[in-house]
């Protein structure tokens, strides 16, 4: 790039902040490869939160490797949110209604941790949620691994005291938590949830980052980075 067209590039990036002027604004120009520099510079700073934008779908429908963001969600040591093209119909500031999806992995605890944080700082109401991916709905008897009443309704209480557990009593003086079970394909009954709650933020974990874990990473968190209409913060632990 020539200075000018650094400086050029300087010149509109600080246009977008005119109406912060409260907020000091460092604008860093860089090339090579967004995603690398991207979180290059998030270690040297170091950040406590990335913060991207989202194409759509249509910008973001690739489920491995396509996308910067999804290679920065994958890689970045802190949190990173994930912002859709229209969050500004869909989500306030500052965040008042906070999802928080569980499946008691150690990312998604540390997604609750940062939930708590949010919440306490912006005397926010978080939905804490736990889905059932078994089969559910109009599948044969025969092709369901638990056919028991009895099995799933335990199964239910046991989930129900490990989310009332999981939040400090402390926490409750000040976040008005909430826990929800649900019963299908996680990333439809987080959305639908999130939807349902009208929630400013969806904070959620991360799994690892080896070939396994990037198959899992595609059948629930990037469908939810993708199809969300709010932000989603996603953390790994």
């Amino acid at each position: 790039m020539t200075d000018d067209e650094v400086e050029q590039a300087r010149e509109q990036i600080l246009a977008c902040f005119k109406s912060a002027k409260s907020i000091d604004v460092d604008v860093i120009i860089d090339t090579g490869h967004p995603a690398h520099r991207i979180l290059a510079c998030a270690t040297s700073l170091p950040a406590d939160l990335i913060v991207v934008g989202t194409h759509g779908t249509g910008g973001f429908e690739h489920l491995v490797l396509g996308s910067v963001t999804e290679k920065v969600l994958r890689k970045a040591t802190c949190p990173v949110m994930t912002v859709p093209p229209h969050a500004r119909t869909t989500a306030k500031l500052p965040f008042k209604r906070l999802l928080c999806p569980i499946d008691f992995s150690e990312p998604s605890l540390r997604a609750l941790e940062f939930a708590l944080s949010l919440a306490q700082e912006a005397d926010a109401e978080l939905t804490i949620l736990h889905v059932f991916e078994w089969p559910v709905g109009d599948e044969p008897l025969e092709a369901r691994p638990f056919t028991v009443p009895e099995f799933r309704q335990q199964c239910e209480r046991d989930a129900a005291q490990k989310l009332h557990e999981l939040v400090p009593q402390s926490a409750r003086e000040w976040c008005r938590p909430a826990t929800r079970l649900a019963h299908g394909k996680a990333y439809r009954e987080i959305l639908g949830i999130a939807a349902d709650v009208s929630a400013d933020a969806i904070i959620m974990g991360v799994h690892g980052r080896n070939a396994l874990d990037l198959m899992l990473f595609g059948s629930t968190t990037n469908q939810v980075v993708r199809l969300a209409t709010c932000p989603v913060v996603t953390l790994r632990a």
